[in-house]
């Protein structure tokens, strides 16, 4: 993959059971207050550390707010080597809606 690929909630949600990693980007306040189950928050303090530590050939979902910072954020993943970077489209806030089954706090 060249470039990264907006996906929906269901095709996340099956590459999520298919053992993709979900990163969180949005604030720390609001990723504490809830976000994806699983889902590790995603900072530029913590970007360095996690493009070290990560297996670059896992697919990767970004997940901000409403589907369009995470599209920046993804593109940037692509550019450090990842292999299949996504863009949730919709954001937190459309799974939130949709899937609150599926949410957790810290």
């Amino acid at each position: 993959m060249d470039n990264f690929e907006c996906i929906n909630i269901a095709q996340a949600e099956q590459l999520i059971a298919e053992g993709a990693v979900v990163a969180d980007i949005r604030d720390p306040q609001s990723y504490q207050q809830s976000h994806i189950n699983n889902a590790i928050h995603l900072s530029n303090d913590s970007l360095h550390e996690f493009i070290q530590s990560a297996d670059m050939d896992v697919p990767l979902i970004i997940c901000c707010y409403h589907g369009f910072s995470s599209q920046s954020a993804a593109g940037l993943l692509i550019q450090q080597g990842f292999d299949q970077v996504y863009s949730l489209d919709g954001g937190f806030e459309l799974w939130q809606g949709s899937r609150p089954d599926q949410c957790s706090s810290d």
